[in-house]
């Protein structure tokens, strides 16, 4: 029984706390991007950055993501920063097929967005 009563006590005491309007989360303030796309090569698989154009477009927004390519890393495109929502990539590149993808929905938590990573395979023309 005194566990039982332990037990309550330690539960009314961790949660006395939770409808505080006041209680602040611990987020960070960095802003991440929603969107990360990796571009590669469909035949020879090797990573493609310089000269590839990435476009988000989620309704009437549209956003070309960010080369971050450096060296000795995986080349990456990022953008959406910090915006949720349901967006459709488009990437091009001279030399390559125009690749157009199913929506990508970008969620968010109580202080950011839920980063997505996808990897696009670019067919040569």
């Amino acid at each position: 029984m005194k566990k039982l009563i332990l037990f309550f006590a330690l539960l009314a005491l961790a949660c006395s706390g939770d409808n505080d309007p006041n209680d602040a989360h611990n987020c960070t303030e960095e802003a991440r991007a929603g969107l990360n796309i990796t571009v590669k090569d469909a035949v020879t698989n090797e990573f493609l950055g310089e000269g590839i154009t990435v476009v988000a477009t989620d309704g009437q927004y549209t956003e070309t993501l960010e080369y971050m390519g450096y060296p000795d890393m995986q080349a990456n495109f990022a953008g959406a920063w910090e915006r949720p929502g349901t967006y459709v990539l488009t990437v091009s590149g001279a030399g390559y097929q125009t690749y157009t993808s199913e929506p990508v929905i970008v969620g968010s938590d109580v202080c950011h967005v839920i980063q997505e990573m996808v990897t696009v395979a670019l067919q040569p023309e």
